[in-house]
């Protein structure tokens, strides 16, 4: 008879990779979630088939909020602003693209004076963001 000391365990204890499989779990989520910029928009909604590739780095977004301002990328902007920094983006990378964001609430006269500055610029790679249909 063997005593209790010399009895082979057969049991794998997997709660040391369960944790470490949830700790890079949280790892992944937290990269995913701070490589987004922007400012949280309510979007109109288009088919699947339109949707941009937001899957360039440099991609630049101009956001339109509900009360009419601009942001570049998170940071408010003027009309007069928003023009000069996209001339220096353009200077610096002749094919930058860029995403407008408008809200679905937001007046329509925002969007076009947003288009009228990437059209002075001469960015001609522009995608305009919705939310797929539903």
């Amino acid at each position: 008879m063997a005593s209790a000391d010399e009895k082979s365990y057969d049991d794998i204890n997997v709660t040391p990779m369960v944790d470490l499989y949830l700790v890079l779990l949280l790892i992944f989520i937290i990269m995913t979630t701070a490589g987004v910029q922007g400012v949280k928009v309510n979007l109109p909604s288009a088919s699947k088939a339109s949707s941009p590739k937001l899957d360039q780095p440099k991609t630049q977004a101009i956001t339109i909020d509900t009360e009419g301002k601009i942001r570049l990328n998170t940071l408010p902007v003027t009309l007069a602003d928003l023009e000069t920094k996209l001339a220096a983006l353009k200077a610096a990378t002749p094919e930058v693209p860029v995403v407008v964001r408008g809200d679905r609430a937001s007046q329509y006269q925002g969007v076009m004076d947003v288009l009228d500055v990437l059209g002075r610029v001469g960015i001609t790679q522009i995608g305009l963001a919705t939310q797929p249909a539903k």
